[in-house]
């Protein structure tokens, strides 16, 4: 079944989810002002799903069923299916100029599928049958699902073993016939306070002493013993001002992160997926790391809307045909298609897994994402220049519509003769919005640290650059005899 967008927040409304926020519980999460932004984000997945212009990108054939589903539910099945997905997510990134908070569950859903088909082909476990069962439940359903990797991790100079605190780690506390019980946390996740479910996962390679956090595992995210703390954002409280508008820069759509606590949490067998089988950690992570790399193609579309915005701002300021403002503008499109082409490149070059599911090139996934740690910076400071500094002192909303100091503000804050004050100033909170704002989080800091931070990408590129055989490529073209260096 397609949701659609209103059905989907309807069908968050029949969740008790617990929600924490400013240290308080927070008893309609759907309706709440600061929310409510990144559910119409996510809401946006669903309503393309059913527009004719979209269905290509935002649908696919479930190789399960044979039935059309969401593709952030879809197990990618070839090269042109990894394509359609980073298609889909500069798209969304277009239509909400935020974070739209399902691309973790649909690379959760690859990353496990793959991992568990070769757990068992190793160990005769049944972790892929049931995983595959768990995946129709989430197809039938078109559920949300929040892909969560990222532990608090205390000292991370330990092993999650030697942590002085256990619950640093996600971590199995108990096994029992019936299922497992497990304790710890899930750092900065994006979309869980918006996701029906949450699929579980561990954030680094284990050894043998680290068995009891090598565990991954799905459960409704209104299960018993599962808690959120919402996370702050720069400029969050302005929705709560009446009748804000221009001062959110979006007002319809946002992005969002918690701390999501498991308090000694049951998870029945069936929806178990990994249950001490430590070897697998480290291939789960890279695997769910490359696809998360990938996706960072949302960037991309959120770009578009920043480089869109800058121009309009050098339209207001009178000055679109400066050539230091052209050129400006280049550089900035030119940063942005470099981090598509990377995200394209590493799609194309997809190969075929043993279960049959499509896995990104990981060199060349884990190059676009080194570059997504750089380029939004750049790209956000050009935008910062060329909107110039009244994006960040203008007066506020209120002041505009004052009836003492509306005029003055009008007045004043007026650019290219025959343009409109407000028109301008909305443009201008928008790039502020983008750049500093509630969705600088998903644009700016998420590019550094989302799906790894940068060191975590150079390590992978030096793993994946086969250094050894580029040394032998110019030892041949150089005529080197290595007998000579022994």
């Amino acid at each position: 079944m397609l949701m659609t967008g209103k059905e989907y927040i309807e069908s968050l409304r029949k969740l008790d989810i617990k929600v924490y926020m400013f240290g308080e519980r927070v008893e309609n999460p759907v309706d709440n002002p600061i929310i409510r932004p990144s559910i119409n984000s996510v809401a946006m997945t669903y309503d393309l799903a059913h527009d004719p212009e979209y269905e290509d990108l935002m649908t696919a054939t479930s190789h399960l069923t044979g039935e059309k589903i969401n593709r952030f539910c879809h197990i990618h099945q070839s090269r042109e299916d990894l394509v359609k997905k980073i298609k889909m997510q500069r798209l969304l990134g277009q239509k909400t100029a935020s974070c739209f908070q399902r691309c973790v569950g649909m690379d959760a859903f690859n990353s496990i599928y793959s991992t568990t088909y070769e757990i068992d082909r190793e160990n005769g476990t049944n972790y892929h049958e049931r995983f595959k069962k768990y995946l129709l439940e989430c197809q039938k359903n078109d559920w949300t699902v929040d892909g969560a990797m990222t532990d608090p991790k205390g000292d991370r100079g330990l092993a999650p073993s030697k942590q002085k605190d256990p619950d640093m780690y996600v971590h199995i506390k108990e096994v029992r016939e019936d299922g497992i019980i497990v304790r710890g946390a899930k750092a900065h996740q994006t979309g869980s306070i918006n996701s029906h479910e949450h699929l579980i996962m561990p954030t680094i390679a284990m050894g043998e002493d680290d068995k009891d956090y090598a565990v991954s595992f799905a459960i409704p995210t209104d299960a018993k013993g599962v808690f959120m703390i919402y996370g702050r954002q720069s400029c969050d409280t302005r929705k709560l001002e009446e009748a804000a508008d221009i001062d959110l820069g979006n007002n319809t759509y946002g992005g969002q992160e918690a701390l999501v606590i498991f308090d000694d949490v049951f998870v029945p067998n069936e929806r178990v997926f990994m249950c001490g089988e430590w070897k697998y950690a480290g291939m789960l992570v890279e695997r769910f790391a490359g696809y998360h790399r990938q996706s960072y193609a949302c960037k991309t579309g959120v770009g578009d809307v920043l480089i869109g915005a800058a121009a309009l701002a050098a339209d207001y300021n009178g000055v679109p045909k400066a050539s230091h403002i052209k050129d400006k503008i280049i550089e900035m499109q030119h940063l942005n298609e470099t981090m598509w082409a990377c995200s394209l490149a590493c799609s194309a070059e997809g190969s075929k897994t043993d279960s049959g599911a499509y896995l990104i090139d990981l060199l060349l996934a884990n190059v676009c994402k080194q570059n997504v740690t750089r380029f939004p910076y750049e790209i956000a400071r050009l935008a910062e220049d060329i909107a110039g500094g009244l994006m960040v002192t203008m007066p506020s909303e209120k002041d505009l519509k004052g009836e003492f100091t509306g005029p003055w503000v009008e007045k004043f804050l007026n650019g290219k003769v025959g343009t409109s004050t407000e028109n301008r100033m909305r443009v201008l909170r928008l790039i502020e919005n983008i750049t500093l704002g509630t969705a600088a989080v998903g644009y700016r800091t998420e590019s550094m640290h989302g799906a790894g931070s940068p060191q975590a990408q150079r390590i992978m590129i030096a793993r994946q650059g086969n250094l050894e055989a580029k040394k032998e490529m110019a030892r041949r073209i150089a005529h080197v005899d290595v007998s000579k260096d022994k």
